[in-house]
């Protein structure tokens, strides 16, 4: 079974109807691009995904043991309270916050758990310092390894370098990739960088003035009739895939 699909899905927000007839399914270690104009409905379906927001019509379908708390998650960066004060481990470990249920203590596994995603994140050193004290960059990685806490099957990743400069960016794609390629955990995130989109993900959801999922390949054929580009020239930075 799918992590997670949907069937002539309808996204909006207070009655309206951004964006209807959504249909694409994720499996473990797919790496699904969400693309599209500036409000096409992109983040009000990824809110919709996350159970943040109702659908207005169709059906959404998780896999056994993913519920709307054990996907995780990364906002825009609008949505970021920048300057939180909290220690980098507390803001980390806050992501095992599903996993604890009714208890709402955390278990030496949760700690374990946190660490080993800051290590992932490469941000270990960074335990103890204050979050509001870091560098943009930083922040984004903090957050990615508390999303990461909150699941190791689906991130779902909204503009993530949102903010960053090129040779950050560059960096934050190469951490995501890793996880999605050594980890296998699937990922879906929104992007306008179809650079990024062309050169990391298996598939492509394109919401806006026509819908469209399929594999890259497909959209590539689709998109670039006279020719297919060469994903290795177009990667954040000019650097090469590794």
């Amino acid at each position: 079974m799918a992590l997670l699909s949907c069937e002539e899905l309808a996204v909006g927000y207070e009655g309206r109807i951004l964006v209807k007839d959504i249909g694409f399914s994720v499996n473990a270690g797919d790496y699904l691009c969400i693309v599209g104009e500036n409000g096409s409905g992109k983040t009000t379906l990824m809110k919709t995904l996350l159970g943040l927001r109702p659908p207005l019509g169709g059906r959404i379908a998780r896999g056994e043991g993913l519920s709307g708390g054990q996907i995780g998650y990364l906002p825009q960066k609008s949505d970021i309270q920048r300057d939180f004060p909290a220690s980098v481990r507390e803001i980390v470990l806050s992501g095992c916050l599903g996993r604890c249920g009714l208890h709402r203590f955390f278990r030496r596994a949760d700690r374990e758990r946190a660490a080993a995603a800051m290590e992932k994140m490469q941000i270990g050193e960074l335990a103890g310092r204050s979050f509001r004290e870091l560098s943009g960059g930083q922040q984004h990685r903090v957050l990615l390894a508390r999303a990461l806490c909150a699941s190791e099957q689906l991130l779902l990743l909204d503009e993530p370098v949102s903010g960053l400069d090129p040779q950050m960016s560059a960096k934050m794609y190469r951490l995501i990739e890793k996880l999605n390629r050594e980890s296998g955990v699937a990922v879906i995130m929104i992007t306008h960088d179809i650079a990024a989109a062309l050169a990391y993900a298996t598939h492509i959801l394109h919401v806006g003035s026509h819908l469209f999922f399929g594999t890259r390949e497909e959209y590539i054929a689709r998109e670039y009739p006279q020719g297919a580009p060469e994903y290795r020239d177009i990667l954040p930075g000019g650097e090469e895939r590794a």
